[in-house]
This record gives structure tokens, C-alpha cells and sequence, in this order.
């Protein structure tokens, strides 16, 4: 399995799906085109924001053409799978029902849930490695009215790792929210920031209460570890 594959992040909380049960994926797909790749954190934001577009998307909720499998992803463990596309490959993932979301160079599409052993060819095919970024300058410090989410600054993890993970956080605390302050997140165009936290301070936002992504193990990083602390205004 790919370094970059994320199977099962998790939380405290996160269900276990049944015995027998069909689990289901939520692709990702990063566009980097080989002259031009995107810088990481921008990317990192863009696969965050991805994930809330479609949980969000009307076709995602009620009886809308999505809800459904993505009631049977949520049920079960929240997986996720960033690949990589550039392009014919990209504009192949394009023609598939899905959202793009553009960062400031970064551009992520993100696709209804699949089964885990049924992903449409023109995704199965591309390359789940490969997705290592740097960002050319440090990112400028995050606007502390906006929500962060806090990398783990003694974890190292590739950037498609670290996207997946990025995503899930995003969503455990979107799952915390209610309504309107959802909305309110929406109406704005999902603004977040994806900063790497202090030494000094990571110990203080793992026990803060807030959403904490915890990772099954399976790649990259050991069973358990805390990746990601999601720090929404809202949930202070």
C-alpha cells in the first residue's frame, strides 16, 4: 500500500462497520502537473476544503443522487484516498460527477463515495504516490478568527497523507457544529488555514477539547497518533 494512501484515519468516536458490511472510500484527486506543482500547505487547505464542499453539496444531503453513499461512508470508517492526476488523467477525473475546488494554485476534485472495491477505472488508475510538495516560502501565520487546523509538528508525512488527514479533521469539526454556524462556514467559502503547531503547543490543543484526528496506522505514521487538531472559532 502506497505511503501516501490514508485507509483509516479515526477518532475517539469514529463507528466500526459492521461485520460484512460494505465499506466505502472518499476519493480525492490532486492536480499536479509536473511543470507546475502546488505548494503543500495550499494544497493541504484545498483537500480540507474539498471534503466540506461535499458534505455540504446539496447532492450530498436528504434524498439527494449522493446521500446515500455517503450515509454508508460516514457509517462506517471515514476513509480516505488522495491520488494524483495531470493532464489527460485530470481532465479524465473532471468528466466524472464530482467537485473541483481551486486554492491559489492547487486545484483537488472530490468525488461521491465509492465502494472500496469499486472505483470507477479512469480513478483506480491513477498513482497514489508521487504527491510529495514543498512550499517554496513559510506559510504567514494564520488569522486566529478563522479556523486552523494543527498539524502535529513531530509527525512527518507526505503530502498526500497529510491532505487525507487535513480533510478529516475538517470534517470531525464540521460534524460539531450546528446549523447555522454551519452555514455561516459555508456562506463564506470555507475558510481555513493548515499551519503546523508549536512544540510548546501541541500538547495544549490535543487536550483541548476540540476535535482531534487520531490515525489507525496503517501507513506512514504508528497506531493512535494524533495528526491533526481541528480549531474552529466556533468550538472554543
Amino acid at each position: 500500500m502506497s505511503q501516501d494512501q490514508d485507509p483509516t484515519p479515526v477518532n475517539d468516536s469514529s463507528p466500526r462497520p459492521e461485520a460484512g458490511a460494505r465499506e466505502y472510500v472518499l476519493p480525492l484527486v490532486v492536480r499536479i502537473e509536473r511543470a507546475a506543482p502546488p505548494p503543500r500547505t495550499d494544497a493541504l487547505e484545498t483537500s480540507a476544503r474539498a471534503v466540506l464542499a461535499l458534505l455540504a453539496d446539496e447532492r450530498s444531503l436528504g434524498d439527494g443522487e449522493w446521500a446515500r453513499a455517503v450515509r454508508d461512508w460516514q457509517d462506517a470508517r471515514i476513509r480516505k484516498v488522495v491520488r494524483r492526476a495531470r493532464g489527460a488523467e485530470w481532465r479524465r477525473a473532471e468528466a466524472l460527477p464530482g467537485i473541483t475546488v481551486t486554492g491559489k494554485a492547487a486545484e483537488v476534485r472530490v468525488f461521491p463515495p465509492v465502494p472500496l472495491d469499486g472505483w470507477p477505472k479512469d480513478l483506480a488508475r491513477l498513482q497514489v504516490s508521487g504527491t510529495d510538495l514543498d512550499d517554496p516560502e513559510p506559510p504567514v501565520d494564520a488569522d486566529p478568527s478563522a479556523p486552523v487546523l494543527w498539524t502535529n509538528p513531530d509527525l512527518r508525512m507526505s503530502a498526500g497523507k497529510t491532505m487525507a488527514q487535513t480533510g478529516h479533521a475538517a470534517q470531525l469539526a464540521w460534524w460539531e457544529l450546528d446549523g447555522e454556524e454551519r452555514a455561516a462556514w459555508r456562506d463564506a467559502g470555507f475558510p481555513l488555514a493548515v499551519r503546523t503547531a508549536d512544540p510548546a503547543d501541541w500538547r495544549r490543543l490535543t487536550a483541548s477539547g476540540l476535535p482531534v484526528v487520531r490515525d489507525a496506522g496503517f501507513t506512514e505514521i504508528a497506531p493512535g497518533s494524533c495528526t491533526v487538531v481541528a480549531d474552529h472559532p466556533a468550538l472554543r
